[in-house]
Formats: C-alpha cells, structure tokens, sequence
C-alpha cells in the first residue's frame, strides 16, 4: 500500500520536532498506522537547525501545502488565529484532512472548522492542542465514553505552574519568577496569555466541549490570573492545608456548566496539589470510573510532537473506514450538542479563601462573621495573625463553605466598606476535587 503524504506547515518547536519523530520512528509509526507516512513537503520561513530535512521540499508559502494535489495530510503548526485558520479551511476546502496543536484556532474557530470538515467528509485531529504530550483528549473522547462527566479540573498551563511552584517553594515574589520563567524560555516576552489564565482557557473550552457534549464557547470562559498573587497568601494557604494552583475548572451542575481558569486552593494531600514546576496534570471524574488523573508534560519539541504524529496515525488508520463512522470531533454527534448554558462566574459555586486587612480594634472578627452570616456563608476555618508592624494592621484568613458566587461578591464589598477594614478583601477560590 502506498505511503500517506503529509505536509507539515510550521518548523518551529513542535513542527520540528514532528518531522523529527516521523523520520526516526518512521517503521514503528507505519506498523501502527497500517502504510508507511512520508513527510512530502514542508512549509517554513526559516530552517530549524535540529532538523535535517534533507530532500524534502520546502516552501516559504504555506498555501503551497494545502493546494498540493499530492498531499494528504496537512499539519498546521504556526500558531495564532488569523493565518492559520485561512490555511486549515483551505486544507479542507481540498478535501486534506489536518492535524493541528493550535488550541486557539480550535477554541475560537473549531465549530466553523468542524462543520467544513463533516461538510467535505474529512478529520481534523487536535490531541496536542491540550496538555502536549498528555493524551488526555482521547482519554476523554474515547476511553471514558461510557462515563457521564461530572466536572474535571486542570494545570493546563505549564509557565503559570513553574511560577507558582518557585513562589511556595522558594519563597520569591511572582515578578522574580516570571523573569526567570521568560530567561528559561517558559514564558513569552509578553506573558499575558500565560499569566492572565487565556491560554489555559483555550484548553479548558476544548476540554469542556469534549467532556460535556456542548459546542465550543471560549467567549463564556471566566479569566482570572495569577499576576496579583502574593508570598503571604502562598504561606497562609500553606499553613491552612492547601496548595494555590492555576486551575481550570469545567463542571456540570443542574443550572448549566462551569467554565473558569483562576487560582485556586486545594488540600496539599491531592495528587494535583502536588503537579510542580512545568508539568501538566488534568483530573476527570465521571460517574462510572470515578476519578481518573492525566499527568506529564504539557509542553516541549517531542512531548507536544508525540501528540501530533498519534494523530497523524489516527487519521491514516481511518483512511480506509467508512468516513461517516468516524469518531467526533468533540466526541458527541454534531447534531446531540447539548445547548445547556455556560454559567456566569457570579452564579458559579465555590467555596473561598479570603484575606482581609484590619486595624487593630476590638470587635472586628464580629462584625465580620456577621456580614457573612447575613449572606448565608459559613466558615470552615479561620486564622488570625499577629500585627503587622510596618503598617500595624491584622491579616484575618477565613475559608469559607461552598456558596454561590454572587452571596460573596456581596459579601466582600461589605466588608471593604467596614472603617476597620483597610485595602481590598483577596478572595482565591477554594476547590476539594474529592
């Protein structure tokens, strides 16, 4: 049987790596996939030093592989939303299948991508857009088919990971790890889309779609970063039990479902709690397996390569299937999508941490306990500190019960209007993932 042709779009990082792992492992990939793949063009701005491409063709124009009669796969992996999402609709439009680590195509442009695709009968497979080297959209996809998901949770961002990890660790403020993180190559020179929760966010919408059968919605996405935290609230968290990680939570209530990336505490025991440095770690739990966990690295030139030539097999296995019997592309049948809403952050459920600053007085600690008495929000623990002497204020910790969101909003602008109550209430969300 003849070889598969693909054309891989992108020699960066990823795209190197992926001709890299296609041409070492090109025997024991084609005894996987049933034929052998053959790398037939490349499209590049630049050659990669560590990749010797030798005869393979290479084009500066990327649209020079997507029109290539001889192509049948197209890889895209330049990244951003514009360029790429003209080249993959243009792959498709010629009846190429594509495979793609674009989390920010799929998440903004995936439900104009899909119809295409189911409209001209070919695959686009995006396992590496999530999680890099961590197959966790198969494992939801298709291992826990038979699982109703409740919810699921994830460190879906390996740059906010690192940061928070030095933070608790090594006790340095969050600006002298991000220098470190961008010095590393972790972080960009602009870090916003790390930092501010945006590119977990991609991944947390693409996750919730597959796990929940609902279309892509990035838009209702809730946003909170890690850029306010400080070392004192890394060191209270660490004193109550938890562990503050960059979490994305997907979760299914009778309301509608909860799309949100922020910190978050979770009990130190929790094997997430214990994902450090740049690693990735995703926890699933449906009603039939119960609690899976996804753990490894979420990034890097082979880890994320691993994820795209998996795909590049699939699609080359189902080559020869019947192309109405594939399997979704967000694991439901186009037309089963359930149009259940995305919950706004205020209606969301959580149980909170919060930090409020307070003058020295007698009586304070009630006149708290009564505004969240009032609200119907119970505290679990509360810990008092000595006085601060530069400003001679006392840090109050509280953790509350799980209550809707909106009660504590309410709840913290009373506070922030007490006169013993000095600056803003910091408020972390608290998660069990029991």
């Amino acid at each position: 049987m003849k070889p598969v042709k693909v054309g891989i779009c992108g020699l960066g990082t990823v795209g190197g790596g992926t001709f890299n792992v296609l041409k070492r492992n090109a025997e024991e990939i084609a005894r996987r996939a049933g034929r052998g793949i053959e790398v037939a063009q490349i499209a590049a701005r630049r050659p990669n030093p560590k990749c010797e491409t030798g005869a393979t063709p290479i084009t500066a124009d990327i649209f020079d592989v997507a029109n290539n009669p001889e192509i049948d796969i197209v890889i895209e992996l330049i990244g951003g939303y514009t360029l790429a999402r003209e080249l993959v609709l243009k792959a498709i439009e010629n009846g190429k299948h594509v495979v793609t680590a674009n989390k920010a195509l799929i998440a903004v442009h995936g439900n104009e991508i899909f119809t295409k695709a189911r409209e001209k009968g070919v695959m686009v497979a995006f396992e590496a857009a999530v999680a890099g080297g961590i197959p966790v959209i198969k494992a939801i996809r298709e291992g826990l088919a038979a699982n109703r998901i409740n919810w699921l949770a994830g460190i879906i961002n390996g740059t906010g990971n690192f940061i928070l990890t030095e933070m608790r660790e090594k006790g340095r403020a969050f600006e002298d790890v991000l220098k470190e993180a961008q010095a590393l190559g972790y972080a960009e020179a602009d870090p916003t889309f790390d930092v501010e929760g945006i590119d977990a966010a991609h991944k947390l919408t693409i996750l919730a779609s597959i796990a929940f059968g609902i279309p892509l919605q990035f838009d209702k996405a809730y946003t909170e970063g890690i850029s306010k935290l400080t070392s004192a609230d890394v060191n209270y968290a660490e004193a109550l039990g938890y562990r503050i990680k960059h979490l994305g939570v997907a979760r299914r209530t009778d309301s509608g479902f909860e799309l949100r990336v922020h910190p978050t505490l979770i009990p130190a025991d929790r094997l997430i709690a214990n994902v450090n440095g740049v690693m990735n770690a995703v926890m699933v739990n449906g009603d039939a397996a119960g609690s899976t966990l996804y753990y490894g690295a979420g990034a890097g030139m082979e880890a994320t390569a691993s994820a795209v030539v998996a795909d590049v097999v699939d699609v080359v296995r189902a080559l020869t299937t019947d192309p109405e019997n594939h399997v979704p592309h967000l694991a439901f049948q186009p037309d089963s999508l359930s149009d259940h809403p995305i919950l706004p952050i205020e209606a969301c459920e959580s149980a909170y941490y919060l930090r409020i600053q307070a003058k020295d007085h007698p009586g304070v600690l009630a006149q708290v306990a009564t505004i969240l008495s009032e609200r119907g929000i119970n505290i679990e623990s509360i810990m008092q500190k000595e006085v601060e002497e530069q400003d001679g204020l006392v840090p109050m910790i509280l953790v509350t019960h799980r209550v809707v969101e909106a009660r504590v909003n309410d709840a913290i602008a009373a506070l922030e209007a007490l006169d013993d109550v000095v600056g803003s209430v910091v408020r972390i969300r608290v998660e069990q993932l029991a």
